[in-house]
């Protein structure tokens, strides 16, 4: 082969036609969609840090099964947002609908700060849900396209670092300024994302479209059952997903991340509700809710190097499990620094096992279907993050303790460890390699 000035075939766009990008220009690409990933992340979790402040500081009538529905409405929007967007990054670029989810979200939590009625609270985390959902499966999937495929489970993880960097972020803030200048000042953070992170999307976001001949090897260099089962298929789509040889594979991935969302955005919801139920000031429940995503943050890169070593589902049937059983150890009443290592335990676990599941899916697919499986996984799997807030407003409303939620939250995280279990057992995930990931 001749020598070229252009850069490896890892580091090109893969889309119509040659269009070959830095690896400058692809380094700083990955970095922009993990900062947008971050900012994903604080406006999830910002909703946790507020939910006193709108209950005690607003006269809009809220009880904690109210404060549920609202918490519910942005995952709601989410659940629309992955299901749509990673079709659609599939179909018309990667670039555009990254962008356009970047500015949904960013506008529509800025008006947050401004609403004047629950309602219309509600209706803008609805609206920026939706952009919320459709960044993650559009951003992985680019940083998929553009690292060399002996890197994407370890970056595929480690992008998903962002979102509990941005839940620490959203407790580190509070702290110090739902105090003093009231929750709507949590909101108006997102204009860092509009004025700064936008702009550098523009100009560092490569247009990436997944092309329809773009094989899928084996380590051994041999085109795998998935290419060649792709072949004569050129439009990807949800129905291609299910039906065989995904079929199985797609449905566990969403069952299991359903699972798992139900645990992880519960607890990023709820838990300093939770704690503050328990007798803890504000403060000390946000430092709670750092623990939690400081251990998140520490799951990303255990699980990027466990997931390479010992196969991405079964590292996570592990981490599921870890996390299940600890947040039922916190019925026992544990002293209060115990308290904080099991909420980093309970962050790695379910954090690390949806970075886990979102390595599996990104490598499990061929390029064409990449975006739709993971808005696939992820859409649905928002079911579970819509219904947590709704579960846990209902738990706490009805008088059955902050116990409640951690024994519903727990259950679910030993749930998704028992359907990695199963994925194993069909022999459907391991290291993820496409379309049979060995384990």
């Amino acid at each position: 082969m001749t020598q070229s000035t252009s850069p490896p075939p890892d580091l090109r766009p893969r889309g119509h036609g040659p269009r070959p990008i830095s690896r400058r220009q692809a380094i700083m690409a990955v970095v922009v969609c993990w900062l947008l990933v971050v900012f994903d992340g604080y406006d999830l979790i910002v909703f946790g840090t507020v939910q006193t402040s709108l209950k005690e500081d607003t006269d809009w009538g809220l009880d904690d099964a109210s404060l549920g529905v609202l918490g519910s409405m942005a995952f709601v929007g989410m659940m629309i947002g992955a299901l749509m967007a990673g079709r659609i990054s599939d179909a018309l670029g990667r670039r555009r609908t990254i962008l356009a989810c970047s500015i949904t979200f960013s506008v529509f939590t800025l008006l947050c700060a401004f609403a004047p009625q629950a309602w219309v609270f509600g209706a803008f985390r609805l609206v920026a849900g939706i952009g919320l959902g459709g960044l993650v499966p559009s951003a992985n999937a680019m940083v998929a396209e553009l690292v060399p495929m002996r890197w994407r489970s370890s970056i595929a993880t480690l992008m998903m670092s962002g979102v509990p960097i941005g839940g620490s972020l959203a407790a580190l803030l509070g702290i110090p300024m739902i105090p003093t200048f009231g929750w709507p000042s949590m909101f108006l953070v997102a204009a860092v994302a509009l004025v700064v992170l936008v702009p550098l999307g523009f100009r560092y976001l490569p247009e990436t479209l997944p092309s329809e001949t773009e094989p899928s090897e084996e380590p051994s260099g041999e085109p795998s059952a998935a290419s060649k089962g792709s072949k004569g298929s050129k439009a990807g789509g949800f129905s291609q997903l299910l039906r065989t040889p995904y079929l199985l594979a797609s449905a566990m991935f969403a069952l299991t991340t359903l699972a798992t969302l139900f645990a992880w955005y519960g607890l990023g919801t709820w838990l300093p509700r939770a704690m503050e139920a328990q007798g803890y000031d504000l403060g000390s429940a946000l430092t709670f809710a750092l623990s939690l995503n400081i251990g998140a943050v520490l799951g990303s890169i255990i699980t990027a190097w466990a997931g390479d070593r010992f196969g991405a589902i079964r590292s996570g049937v592990v981490a599921a499990g870890l996390a299940g059983v600890a947040l039922l150890c916190l019925l026992f009443s544990p002293p209060v620094w115990m308290v904080y290592v099991i909420l980093m335990v309970a962050g790695v676990g379910t954090h690390g096992t949806q970075c886990l599941i979102i390595a599996a899916v990104a490598n499990h697919y061929p390029a064409h279907l990449r975006g739709t499986a993971l808005g696939w996984a992820l859409g649905v799997g928002r079911l579970g993050a819509v219904t947590a807030p709704l579960v846990a407003g209902f738990l706490l409303n009805g008088g059955y303790g902050a116990g409640s939620i951690f024994v519903a939250f727990g259950v679910a995280a030993l749930v998704a460890a028992v359907l990695q279990v199963a994925i194993v057992a069909q022999g459907n995930a391991g290291r993820g390699v496409a379309p049979k990931m060995r384990g």
